[in-house]
């Protein structure tokens, strides 16, 4: 699909535009929504190993609320593993960026927590939030949106402060191994102790290393359902113990079942959408001399 051309069969019920090309920023990626229809939509989120930006750019404002009820209307940010998150709302049209963890901890800011389900952008980013989402809504095109968008990216990134090398590392080895990893291993291979590799990578992932490795299991096993695999079969092609250790983590991640993940609407979109998942990226790590 060409830049900025929309895409008519994603779920039957969005228009779906992605950038041409590769994006300056790793573990970064973005695409743009409009609903094709003005009925109400309420969709459930599939939690995902990054943290997800929505610009709003609707005429209506787009509520997203989670499990606890927490509440947030326009663009908001949506954490990881953040299980029974739902977006809702008419004639919505959206930018949204997939930030992986460690892009994520430059490009929030400190006041971020990576691992809580929703806050607000508004709260984040300040005035440059409302500033970035009024040069969005002028945009003439999705091309221009992204451009707007990348630049307001880069711009903070660069501010922002960078997760440590050995962190970002521990990261990459879980997305190359779909989360089938040790923790000991990792922290050995790092340097560090296993107490310390633990208490550091929650602090700028959000999540706990074993968490986080479950999360990208979990995301890797629901694209497998979502693509018409059984259950069974997933199970055994990606490491887990049986089909009732599959069921469980589902579970706990979604809060459905696998049978209910695999037709899930917000998976549907992803071979539009999020055909490379470059938010996956993982940041270089430095060894140390």
């Amino acid at each position: 699909m060409r830049s900025g051309e929309p895409a008519h069969d994603a779920a039957s019920v969005w228009d779906i535009a992605t950038p041409s090309g590769r994006g300056r920023l790793p573990g970064v990626s973005m695409a743009g929504f409009r609903a094709r229809t003005s009925d109400f939509v309420d969709l459930g989120l599939v939690p995902y190993p990054a943290v997800t930006v929505a610009v709003d750019l609707g005429d209506e404002p787009l509520v997203v609320d989670d499990y606890s009820g927490r509440q947030e209307s326009g663009s908001v940010v949506v954490g990881l593993a953040s299980g029974g998150v739902r977006g809702r709302g008419r004639d919505i049209e959206c930018l949204q960026v997939r930030l992986s963890p460690p892009a994520a901890h430059a490009v929030l800011g400190a006041g971020a927590e990576p691992g809580a389900t929703v806050l607000s952008l508004d709260d984040l980013w300040g005035r440059d939030a409302a500033r970035t989402q009024e040069q969005l809504r002028a945009a003439g095109s999705w091309d221009d949106r992204f451009a707007i968008a990348e630049a307001a990216l880069v711009r903070r990134h660069e501010a922002g402060r960078a997760v440590e090398p050995e962190v970002a590392f521990v990261w990459g080895q879980m997305v190359t191994h779909l989360g089938g990893v040790r923790v000991d291993r990792l922290a050995a291979e790092v340097g560090w102790s296993r107490k310390r590799l633990w208490s550091r990578f929650r602090a700028q992932i959000g999540l706990n290393p074993k968490r986080a490795a479950q999360l990208v299991r979990f995301d890797h096993a629901a694209h497998r359902l979502a693509a018409g695999h059984s259950a069974a079969r997933v199970a055994a092609e990606i490491g887990y113990v049986d089909q009732s250790h599959l069921h469980r983590d589902v579970v706990a991640f979604a809060g459905v079942t696998p049978t209910a993940v695999a037709v899930a609407p917000w998976l549907a979109v992803d071979d539009v959408a999020w055909a490379t998942p470059e938010y996956l990226a993982r940041t270089p790590y430095l060894a140390r001399t």
